[in-house]
């Protein structure tokens, strides 16, 4: 196919070879399939983010740091630089999440490089070498939900123990990878999380708690239509409370049961999240009728 103009630069510097074919199209990105010498990698063109609210930005970029004190301002300004300062920081932000948990032993794809706002990474595929499906694309029986549920849990605690929460986990942004498959071995599906932008630093932002637990229940009540044991689970609370308690390790033992503080109820807190929990399922509603 023709070459898209934002992968020309590219080409030019040797970075890819070829495109291949468009894989995907959203409100944030692009991504095209593309051919690195004998490789196939995917390249992710971000868009403006002009579609997210002001209140969710705020949220995500809490205490996101900038080197650049100019940039800085103009960004607490809101001008025209300012502004492109602050979708530059969105992208990076997926850039050093990825490395930062592929170092962390974190399922994620492997990034390779960034250039001129396209970030060239892993593409994930499937057992006949095609890319992987979203999960809300695939039926699980009882026995594999649990299995992927219980593989994304030990992916969101070592995420943590990075210092990172994902903050819009969910079935749409999680692909179902063949992993292995070479000599006696068959290979397995496993888990891939992607579309990091949003992620948020644990211990610096005040907004990382609710995301977590946002997170944590989107899993749970996707594979508890598969499972319905899952539905009356609560790790969410239970990992946040390790971590707070800095007992959260990567072979922390997880019961699924939290014991609820029954002290007073912070109402704009509860309010809170019955506001964010109905945009949640708006934006879902969306996504699958999209998908449809």
């Amino acid at each position: 196919m023709k070459t898209p103009p934002r992968l020309q630069s590219l080409v030019e510097e040797g970075l890819i070879d070829t495109v291949v074919r468009q894989l995907m199209s959203g409100k944030e990105a692009m991504v095209f399939v593309v051919r690195c010498g004998d490789e196939t990698r995917c390249a992710k063109i971000y868009k403006e983010a002009t579609h997210r609210s002001f209140r969710q930005a705020v949220d995500y970029t809490e205490n996101r740091k900038v080197k650049n004190s100019r940039s800085a301002r103009a960004m607490a300004k809101g001008s025209k630089f300012g502004r492109q300062e602050q979708e530059a920081a969105w992208q990076s932000a997926e850039i050093d999440a990825l490395y930062r948990l592929a170092a962390a032993g974190v399922r994620v794809p492997q990034p390779y490089n960034f250039h001129d706002g396209v970030l060239l990474m892993e593409l994930v595929t499937d057992a006949n070498g095609d890319a992987a499906p979203r999960l809300n694309d695939s039926d699980f029986t009882s026995e594999q939900a649990l299995r992927h549920h219980a593989t994304l849990i030990t992916e969101v605690v070592r995420m943590l123990c990075a210092g990172i929460v994902h903050g819009d986990l969910s079935e749409f942004n999680i692909l179902l990878a063949h992993i292995g498959g070479g000599g006696e071995t068959e290979g397995v599906e496993m888990p891939v999380i992607i579309d990091l932008p949003q992620a948020v630093d644990a211990a610096g932002n005040n907004h990382a708690q609710r995301m977590l637990l946002r997170d944590v229940a989107n899993l749970r009540d996707f594979f508890g239509q598969f499972a319905p044991s899952l539905l009356c689970t609560d790790y969410g609370p239970e990992i946040w409370s390790l971590y707070q308690s800095g007992l959260l390790n990567n072979e922390a033992v997880l019961t699924g049961r939290y014991e609820r503080d029954r002290a007073d109820v912070d109402m704009a807190s509860v309010l809170r999240e019955i506001d964010d929990a109905r945009a949640d399922d708006a934006a879902r509603r969306l996504r699958m009728a999209v998908a449809t």
